[in-house]
């Protein structure tokens, strides 16, 4: 049956029992989405306002994992510029960061300290402050202190502080060793290799410059034999990780 007029619709819905605002009739005749039979668009938003939804906004507004204003370290990009789409972010970081840990400090991870130093620290590294571990660099003269999960050596540690803004009493925590290994990661050239402006084997050399236990091409560490230093895993296992993690 075709009605000749909103009104005549309204009068049937009247006679059917079903209450019906002309409005919103109106607005069924005109919205192609109330027409499909939905209030909402597919965007989260109301037809009959067009405003959007609360949720909407907060999944916008929380869209980046790392901020420039929270505790993050990597510059924004455009959308679709990571060429990478098997893992997301966060999942690539911490596939990334295990990798590391796997060549550097196996089973202590965060409480790793590097094994030839003759004084250990008095409490593992976990419950130290930074100005605790700066105490026992300074305290163990003529020994080697790479500390934590990454195996920070004390220049580089000292640098990477004060470029985190951290102070003396800020605890060694595994979120703060984290997010000390993400500056040397986006030194490296992590943000380059996502948005296509480097190779991922050029990106594992500048990390195996970083990192000792990892291997250089030639299989060996860029620093073999140095303070003892040899490559913890092969290159054909550092390329395979590094691939599942970053697919060309």
């Amino acid at each position: 049956m075709l009605f000749r007029t909103v009104r005549d619709l309204a009068r049937t819905c009247l006679r059917l029992g079903v209450i019906v605002t002309t409005s919103l009739v109106a607005t069924s005749l005109i919205s192609p989405t109330l027409a499909n039979g939905s209030l909402f668009t597919a965007k989260g938003r109301d037809a009959l306002t067009s405003q959007p939804d609360s949720a909407s906004n907060q999944r916008r507004t929380n869209a980046s994992l790392f901020k420039a204003a929270g505790a993050g370290f990597f510059a924004p990009t455009n959308a679709g510029a990571n060429r990478f789409g098997a893992l997301d972010g966060a999942k690539q970081m911490e596939r990334l960061r295990q990798l590391i840990e796997t060549a550097e400090s196996r089973r202590h991870g965060y409480n790793a300290v590097q094994h030839a130093a003759r004084i250990k620290p008095a409490k593992k590294p976990t419950q130290m402050t930074i100005g605790e571990i700066y105490d026992w660099i300074d305290d163990t003269p003529k020994q080697h202190h790479a500390i934590g999960r990454y195996q920070f050596i004390p220049d580089t540690l000292r640098r990477l502080v004060k470029k985190r803004g951290l102070r003396a009493d800020t605890r060694f925590s595994p979120r703060i060793q984290d997010q000390l290994a993400d500056i040397l990661l986006v030194e490296a050239g992590l943000n380059k290799l996502k948005q296509g402006e480097i190779t991922r084997h050029a990106f594992m050399t500048r990390l195996a410059k970083i990192w000792a236990g990892f291997p250089t091409k030639s299989g060996k560490s860029y620093y073999d034999g140095y303070a003892g230093n040899k490559a913890s895993i092969s290159w054909e296992t550092f390329d395979a990780e590094m691939a599942a993690i970053f697919p060309s």
